[in-house]
């Protein structure tokens, strides 16, 4: 791995840390990327989204799993732009997101704020995706 590569993942990781949203692009049945916000974990070797089951978003994933994800970038701090690629899947393996103990720590607040409970947004945010990285880039 070259210094450039280390920096940039070490870049990474800070992003995946602090952030508290990202980008997910699919790409639509016409090819065309339909990006949206998503709140999301790191989950071991990937990272983890919960979604209500009757998205766009699951329905280009299964058609076309290539994906990419990517975090807001302010210039003003002087911030870099951190671009995944990954393959997504829908993943029923993972309990509730009300028993992801590290998805409730980060968005118990958001939740809360949105006026529902967490076993309420685990049944409204019933689907697991997990995108698993293939690339890294940023500038």
């Amino acid at each position: 791995m070259t210094d450039k590569q280390a920096k940039l993942e070490s870049k990474a990781r800070k992003f995946v840390k602090k952030e508290y949203a990202i980008w997910l692009t699919t790409v639509g049945p016409n090819l065309a990327p339909q990006p949206r916000p998503v709140w999301f974990i790191w989950d071991h070797d990937s990272f983890l989204i919960f979604s209500q089951p009757h998205t766009h978003k699951l329905k280009h994933i299964k058609l076309h799993p290539n994906v990419s994800l990517h975090f807001n970038a302010d210039k003003t701090r002087d911030e870099d732009v951190i671009v995944y690629g990954g393959t997504a899947e829908i993943d029923t393996s993972v309990p509730p997101a009300h028993k992801v103990q590290a998805y409730m720590k980060k968005y118990r607040a958001g939740i809360e704020a949105m006026g529902a409970t967490a076993q309420q947004f685990s049944q409204e945010y019933s689907v697991a995706i997990r995108v698993r990285p293939t690339s890294l880039r940023g500038w």
